[in-house]
């Protein structure tokens, strides 16, 4: 999938000192999901029910 025009914004729930920030940009029918320390790494493409059970289950255990 390319990505290379996609609109990424910060979750409202990283960290501002440069540590644990996560960006993400809809992608058609699924979310992309980067580490902003690392724009050119890996990128996680998940539905957007996944991402949200995956909030909801980390949010659950802390």
């Amino acid at each position: 999938m390319d990505l290379s025009k996609a609109e990424w914004r910060k979750a409202t729930r990283s960290l501002n000192n440069g540590g644990e920030c996560v960006e993400l940009a809809g992608a058609a029918a699924m979310v992309a999901v980067r580490d902003s320390k690392d724009p050119d790494g890996p990128v996680l493409l998940l539905t957007r029910a996944t991402l949200r059970t995956a909030v909801q289950s980390a949010a659950e255990t802390h």
